[in-house]
C-alpha cells in the first residue's frame, strides 16, 4: 500500500479516520484496476478471435475464386 502515516502527532479519531478512508480508497482503486485489465484480456482475446473469422472468411472466398478460375480453363 501507500507509506503508513505517522499519527502520534495527529492521536484523534478523525486523524484515524482519514487513514482508514485513504486505505480503501486505495483498495477500491487497486481493485478497480484489476478489473479493467481482465476487461481489456478478454478485448484483446476476442479481436484475436475476430481476425481469424475474417481471415478465414477471406480464405473460404479466394479459395472459392481460385477454384472457379482453375475450372473455367
Amino acid at each position: 500500500m501507500s507509506e503508513p502515516l505517522d499519527l502520534d502527532a495527529f492521536d484523534c479519531a478523525p486523524a484515524h479516520r482519514i487513514v482508514a478512508n485513504e486505505r480503501i480508497a486505495n483498495l477500491q482503486f487497486d481493485a478497480l484496476n484489476k478489473r479493467l485489465d481482465r476487461l481489456e484480456q478478454s478485448a484483446e482475446r476476442l479481436e484475436k478471435r475476430l481476425w481469424l473469422i475474417v481471415f478465414g472468411v477471406v480464405g473460404v472466398i479466394l479459395a472459392q475464386a481460385f477454384q472457379s478460375v482453375l475450372s473455367v480453363q
